[in-house]
């Protein structure tokens, strides 16, 4: 026995060595080594400062910007900045950015919410935070006055006989390949303006253009009569129009999205769309989130 326990006694002694020393390492790289502080989330920051900055690109009449005072107008920017007061913030808006740098811009930090109108899909629903809705865009098919080819069949859109005026990488650009890919596209480039779209169907260089309404209600004030839209009951579809913020915001989104819904059904949003109308019902209205029990 005692030859036993002698035998084991260096073993017993290194590997005391070994614990001890192994101890003192992992204690001396916990205290070298801290763990990273917890980065502050841009709802935090928000909420600390009160500030929201947001970042624009103009699309009216959602979002304009007077040239010369830099005053910015229109539903989107009354509609952040009265939900911001009520959050207890206040809006400063930065800069002017691209379509294709909206993104890279909340992930540089250079600003924490996209102001004007950013229409949901997939895609952002992947890479950013959206907030809930506040109006629906919806989209309309246009045709020259008296064309009634496809007013009671829309899939005859898609046939290579028929051209529709797109704007690269715009919506309706997206919609053509996707729904009418058979169609030929008479393209525009993405400098283009979409009373440039609309004018390619008024003559005749293309058959069908995809519109939002208030945009073509413009274009019908300049040249009246001289296109139609044979979608103006059903849209070819709706689009929700939101604010956009980095990717893995919750808290951020929710107190947004609260203080909008807030504003919807006092009756706010709603007022401000009115104003901001050339003709009734361009922009969707979110429905109320309730119903109302008939009493006998």
């Amino acid at each position: 026995m005692k030859k036993a326990l002698g035998a084991l006694f260096p073993v017993l002694t290194l590997f005391l060595v070994i614990t001890v020393t192994t101890s003192c390492t992992k204690t001396s790289g916990a205290a070298t080594n801290p763990a990273p502080a917890k980065k502050e989330s841009v709802y935090e920051r928000v909420a600390s400062t009160k500030t929201l900055r947001a970042a624009y690109f103009t699309y009216a009449p959602a979002l304009m910007r007077d040239s010369k005072t830099g005053k910015m107008t229109g539903t989107f920017v009354e509609t952040l900045e009265q939900a911001a007061a009520n959050l207890g913030w206040k809006v400063v808006w930065t800069e002017e950015v691209g379509w294709g740098s909206q993104i890279e811009g909340l992930l540089r930090d250079r600003y924490d919410i996209v102001g004007s109108p950013v229409w949901a899909n997939p895609t952002r629903a992947s890479l950013t935070t959206l907030s809930r809705p506040v109006f629906y865009s919806g989209i309309g098919i246009y045709v020259r006055k008296g064309d009634k080819r496809f007013l009671e069949n829309r899939a005859l859109i898609n046939d290579p006989k028929v051209r529709i005026a797109t704007i690269d990488g715009e919506t309706a650009d997206l919609i053509a390949r996707k729904r009418f890919p058979l169609a030929r596209r008479v393209s525009l480039s993405q400098l283009a303006d979409i009373s440039e779209m609309l004018l390619q169907v008024q003559s005749g260089k293309a058959d069908v253009a995809f519109a939002e309404p208030y945009f073509a209600a413009a274009f019908l004030a300049a040249n009246p009569g001289s296109i139609t839209n044979i979608a103006a009951d059903a849209p070819l579809t709706t689009l929700g129009n939101c604010y956009m913020m980095r990717a893995g915001e919750p808290q951020l989104k929710q107190a947004l999205d609260v203080a909008i819904e807030e504003l919807q059904n006092s009756g706010f949003v709603d007022e401000v769309l009115s104003r901001y109308e050339k003709e009734p019902n361009q922009f969707y209205r979110v429905a109320q989130p309730y119903r109302v029990v008939a009493t006998r």
